[in-house]
């Protein structure tokens, strides 16, 4: 836990410095926050996230940008107004044009990016994941913010603790492509097999799209469709502040508990109310900056994205590059639990 304070707190001066920066550009549209080409010599990195208007998104944008800058290359940081494969994909056909030195992407179908981004990678192009993984023959390595069996069983040994070992239980999740949520629930219904939990139910997982209207609907229709719930599991940062509110409007406070990953800023109000006895998360924006760093190692022959390699990645040290099924991925580090005794702490940081 010491370990864990001590590297968040340089980050919190990290975020300080980065507030002045911001994502404007980053945000109607999916406009450039910086001209491509790299036409003053220095490389040139694009980020590609989900969708524009996503708190985690753009706290990752910080981060890479930090990353990209500190490195002394070339910064675009682009997303889709939307959360479709498709607005992705013409994003990325405008960066191939552009002919930047890599593109870092958050992918929102796990298989549909793959030919757009291998003629990425065929035009020269370094090209890796982060946070939400494409499939290993759209990339040359992937990097993942937690251990995902770790946040799978996390979320479910949370939640038991918080209802007592017994009822229905239901999960709110983003879209139903996005590879990182399903992995994570893929470990929650694992964990749940163990016998110490033959008294929960998961009765349903649900989707919002990741859309902050769509996942409220989705968790009052939970709540109307299974009047026994006990707890909401929402391993996504806009759908659990969208179940925060719903439950807080509701006064359901105490009576469907809510947990899974959310931004310490937008769910300290929910923490504090007793809506979510304690949440997780990692930092979105050591998320960025790693897959910056592991970027600029890649456009700088540093490494290939192969196994067993390894590389400094500023601030956050050596990392090595590790097996992710058939591919190769970078692990940074474990969830962080939030709750009334250290979300005042943090809840002004991000």
């Amino acid at each position: 836990m010491k370990k864990i304070l001590s590297k968040w707190a340089v980050v919190g001066l990290a975020v300080g410095l980065l507030a002045a920066c911001g994502n404007e550009d980053a945000a109607p549209g999916g406009e450039e926050a910086a001209a491509g080409g790299g036409t003053d010599g220095k490389p040139t990195y694009a980020m590609v996230f989900k969708n524009t208007g996503n708190p985690y998104g753009e706290k990752m944008m910080d981060g890479f940008e930090e990353a990209i800058k500190e490195a002394g290359g070339e910064v675009i940081l682009r997303a889709p107004d939307q959360p479709t494969a498709e607005g992705q994909i013409q994003i990325v056909e405008q960066l191939i044009t552009q002919q930047v030195d890599s593109i870092l992407i958050t992918g929102n179908d796990i298989d549909a990016l793959q030919p757009v981004l291998e003629k990425a990678m065929d035009a020269g192009i370094k090209v890796l994941s982060a946070d939400s993984a494409v499939n290993p023959e759209s990339r040359m390595v992937h990097v993942n913010q937690a251990d995902p069996e770790l946040i799978g069983r996390t979320q479910i040994q949370a939640v038991s603790e918080m209802i007592d070992g017994e009822g229905q239980i239901a999960v709110l999740s983003a879209t139903s492509q996005a590879a990182n949520q399903n992995l994570w629930i893929e470990w929650m219904k694992k964990e749940l097999e163990k016998p110490e939990y033959e008294n929960i139910e998961l009765v349903k997982v649900a989707y919002g799209d990741d859309l902050r209207d769509k996942s409220t609907s989705e968790a009052e229709a939970l709540l109307l469709q299974y009047p026994d719930l006990k707890a909401i599991v929402s391993p996504t940062t806009v759908g659990i502040a969208a179940a925060g509110k719903v439950l807080t409007d509701k006064g359901l406070a105490g009576k469907v508990i809510l947990t899974g990953l959310g931004l310490p800023s937008e769910m300290a109000t929910y923490i504090e109310n007793g809506v979510s006895p304690a949440m997780f998360l990692w930092n979105p924006i050591d998320v960025g900056y790693g897959a910056g760093m592991t970027a600029v190692a890649l456009v700088e022959g540093d490494i290939t994205g192969a196994l067993g390699e390894t590389f400094e990645a500023g601030r956050l040290g050596e990392k090595e590059i590790v097996e992710d099924g058939e591919g190769t991925q970078v692990m940074l580090g474990e969830p962080f639990r939030f709750d009334k005794d250290n979300i005042g702490e943090w809840k002004e940081v991000y």
